[in-house]
């Protein structure tokens, strides 16, 4: 809009001058200074508003670009916090799965020693009622094999092994025999040579 009133202005002068050099008369030339004044000065002021334009866009360009830098930056670090959460989700989730296997694993232990406890208890309570008499003599006979033998046998061990401890006079000795592999009288005659020929008074 602007451009196109300067045009007219050009185009009015040149006309004006035309016309004073056809005329050739002094208030012509006074109005073509005027004008040509006018026009100069609106000129300037055009420039100016346009510079002072021009350089409020570069700062708005330069300001949204920095912004959009710093925007940047900020969404790269988020980026980079989410995926660190990410992973320490998926660490957390593992492990909670081993846990939970874990505790459904001691679950079913725990479940089966109870199972086993009853059968025990049962068990116990069936062997108190049929064996009155039978316990108290074979409490006797194994009291009595522990203090002529020394030995202490343990009872949770598989058929073909014999395990226990010697317990002599200085020192105890561990029985680990393989009863498969050997004869029933080598098994004896080196269980035998654990008992003392010397009779222990205070036994």
């Amino acid at each position: 809009m602007i451009q196109g009133n300067k045009f007219e202005d050009l185009e009015e002068i040149g006309e004006a001058v035309t016309g004073f050099i056809e005329s050739s008369q002094p208030e012509k030339l006074k109005q073509v200074q005027f004008e040509q004044q006018v026009m100069f000065h609106q000129h300037m002021e055009t420039r100016k508003m346009v510079t002072q334009i021009l350089k409020e866009t570069a700062e708005i360009e330069e300001s949204a670009g920095q912004r959009l830098l710093d925007m940047k930056e900020v969404k790269k670090h988020r980026e980079e916090e989410l995926e660190n959460l990410e992973e320490q989700l998926r660490r957390c989730t593992a492990k909670s799965q081993i846990v939970d296997s874990e505790i459904q694993f001691l679950q079913k232990q725990l479940e089966s020693l109870k199972t086993t406890e009853e059968e025990l208890e049962t068990f116990q309570s069936e062997v108190d009622e049929d064996t009155t008499e039978v316990i108290p003599s074979a409490l006797y006979v194994a009291k009595l094999y522990h203090l002529i033998t020394k030995i202490k046998w343990e009872y949770d061990t598989p058929p073909n092994i014999l395990k226990g401890v010697h317990y002599g006079a200085d020192l105890a000795t561990p029985i680990n025999v393989d009863t498969s592999a050997r004869s029933p009288s080598e098994v004896s005659h080196q269980l035998w040579d654990f008992v003392s020929s010397e009779w222990d008074k205070d036994s």
